[in-house]
């Protein structure tokens, strides 16, 4: 089993740092990384190049967050995909090897997610908020529920099935793919609970 993380990011040099340093402490050995980078003109791309480990690059202009996740998520050549951008680090080295097993267990799972917290954005270990996720319940996304996003791992074959993020939503994309996935399409989906991905404030989906 491989396990395809996709980076989203854009003059990201004061942040990516601790993303790609979590990546790499990662335990787990069968992870592709794929960088998705919208053109930065800071040092983004030469932070990268600082971490040696195998990893895929793409800078090009996009049409934002989404287009440049669809872009990933057409190269990824995993078998599970999941998210982590540039604001964002793993809670510790075992998340992804977690992930394998619980993936391995139930051949038949296809997607699972776990709990995130919203840290500061200098001081990643003040805890500005914990998201703290539950089972999903039919009709739950109309009662104002939905997974971290980033938690959020789910097969390549429900992609290539269902469709990948629609750009005309724009900061909720990721909210309509979930629903698309979980509630229209029923899929088999597990609550982890864990906690498996920290975020700074200030990004796209949480600047208020």
């Amino acid at each position: 089993m491989k396990i395809s993380i996709i980076t989203v990011c854009f003059n990201s040099e004061k942040t990516i740092r601790k993303t790609l340093e979590s990546i790499k402490s990662q335990k787990s050995k069968k992870i592709e990384h794929l960088i998705i980078d919208g053109k930065s003109t800071d040092n983004t791309l030469s932070i990268v190049d600082q971490y040696p480990y195998d990893k895929k690059i793409v800078s090009e202009s996009d049409k934002g967050i989404y287009d440049a996740m669809n872009k990933g998520i057409k190269l990824a050549q995993g078998d599970i995909i999941g998210f982590l951008n540039s604001d964002d680090f793993y809670s510790s080295n075992e998340v992804v090897s977690k992930l394998e097993d619980i993936f391995t267990e139930d051949s038949g799972l296809e997607a699972c997610y776990a709990d995130i917290v919203y840290t500061d954005q200098v001081d990643t270990s003040k805890v500005v908020r914990y998201w703290k996720s539950s089972k999903f319940i039919s009709g739950s996304f109309s009662k104002g529920w939905c997974p971290p996003h980033p938690t959020f791992f789910v097969r390549k074959s429900v992609f290539e099935r269902f469709g990948n993020f629609d750009l005309s939503y724009g900061v909720a994309s990721d909210v309509d793919l979930m629903i698309r996935f979980l509630e229209v399409n029923k899929i088999k989906a597990r609550y982890i609970p864990d906690l498996w991905v920290k975020m700074r404030m200030g990004g796209a989906s949480n600047k208020s």
